[in-house]
């Protein structure tokens, strides 16, 4: 009889009837792998799905950061071409054909403008001439000046040999020679800016009606009027908004063309409609450079009328920030003066001088169409709608109250 050891027995489990699966006491996790050990099949496209939406994604970012500037020329020629678009289709409408149209408007504000810069430049090159040539006395009167007052010993031949042969001299001139090159570059940049929102722009405004049709036909007709009427009101308060800049910088002009041809000052036509121009359709910095060229030439003429013209710029801001501009904004526009100074400031934070300059009608044209769609009720008759607080027929003042809720009383 064999020996056998209770001890090392191992202990056994039920057979699995036939036909079915043998279970293990700790089942694989759900969705890791198969019953058979192997990958779900679901799990690779999912990680090619994923990799290909970051891809995406990845592509569509770089693409818009690479194209921002594009997109910012576009929406600058879409506001212009709103901005002509009264002109255009005034002109239509008496029977010219719409391409023609727009050729003309934009050739009259080419001449207008290029005009504009031709006596401006000539204006800027006669003054740069004329400070050469009166240099050396300019020179001489402040050597003449330091000698009397400092007791000195200097004359304009050794003031002219230091300044030739200064190092800060030549360091200047070296930097201006290796900046020629960025400045040609950023010329050629904005020309091709300029060139390209006067090309959307006009095909803009001479394609409107086909443009307004291609964006209806993918429309519903509910959708279409609304459209419609966006664009509509896009177009009355964007030419509400240049009127109103135009109608300033045309008392503007007026104004400091008063003051200049009173003072004396060369060209006081070109620098009032520098002035005028600068200030209104140039924000944020635009008050500051119409200012500083008029006070320039006024100083070339006596020291004393580059301060008059600053006190009256200075002046002119006050009177046109706090009486004109508000009751042009908002007969023209038609919104707050606070809701244009924050849609300003938003607009500059967003896209710079660009957001500064389309800020406003955009916030005009949002708010005309949305509100059409805000409910608005009868005011109650409340004196505190005016103002006036409520007071209680025969009840006790502020200060009874104050009184009687004290300890004690």
């Amino acid at each position: 009889m064999a020996r056998t050891d209770e001890g090392t027995e191992q202990p056994t489990h039920p057979t699995a009837p036939a036909g079915t699966t043998a279970t293990t006491d700790r089942p694989p996790v759900s969705g890791a792998v198969t019953p058979d050990g192997r990958m779900p099949r679901w799990l690779p496209r999912a990680m090619v799905l994923a990799l290909a939406l970051i891809a995406t994604f990845q592509l569509g970012s770089w693409a818009f950061h690479q194209l921002t500037g594009l997109l910012i020329n576009i929406l600058i020629a879409f506001f212009l071409a709103l901005a002509v678009e009264p002109a255009v289709s005034r002109m239509a409408d008496r029977g010219m054909r719409r391409g023609l149209a727009t050729f003309l408007v934009f050739f009259i504000l080419t001449i207008a403008v290029a005009g504009f810069v031709t006596l401006l430049g000539s204006m800027l090159a006669g003054q740069i001439i004329k400070m050469i040539e009166g240099f050396p006395d300019y020179l001489d009167s402040l050597i003449h000046w330091t000698n009397q007052t400092f007791h000195t010993n200097l004359r304009r031949v050794d003031v002219q040999e230091g300044l030739l042969h200064s190092d800060w001299l030549r360091k200047y001139a070296q930097n201006s020679a290796a900046g020629v090159l960025d400045v040609s570059q950023q010329v050629l940049g904005g020309l091709f800016q300029l060139l390209t929102v006067a090309l959307f722009s006009f095909y803009f405004a001479a394609d409107g009606p086909r443009l307004r049709r291609a964006l209806c036909s993918v429309l519903p007709p509910a959708r279409q009027a609304e459209v419609l009427r966006a664009w509509e009101i896009a177009v009355d308060k964007t030419g509400g908004y240049l009127y109103s800049r135009g109608l300033m910088a045309l008392v503007s002009g007026v104004a400091h063309y008063v003051l200049l041809q009173a003072l004396g000052v060369p060209y006081a036509p070109v620098l009032g409609v520098w002035v005028g121009l600068v200030s209104q359709f140039i924000p944020t910095i635009g008050t500051y450079l119409a200012g500083a060229l008029p006070m320039l030439i006024a100083f070339t003429v006596a020291p004393w009328y580059a301060v008059w013209v600053l006190v009256f710029v200075v002046i002119y801001q006050q009177f046109e920030n706090y009486m004109l501009q508000p009751k042009l904004t908002a007969r023209s526009v038609d919104i707050h003066p606070a809701v244009a100074f924050g849609s300003v400031i938003v607009g500059t934070a967003l896209l710079g001088a660009v957001g500064a300059l389309i800020a406003i009608p955009a916030v005009a044209t949002l708010q005309a169409f949305l509100g059409a769609y805000v409910k608005r009720y009868a005011v109650t008759d409340d004196p505190r709608v005016n103002g006036h607080r409520a007071r209680v027929p025969g009840g006790p003042g502020v200060l009874a109250r104050i009184r009687a809720g004290r300890p004690g009383r």
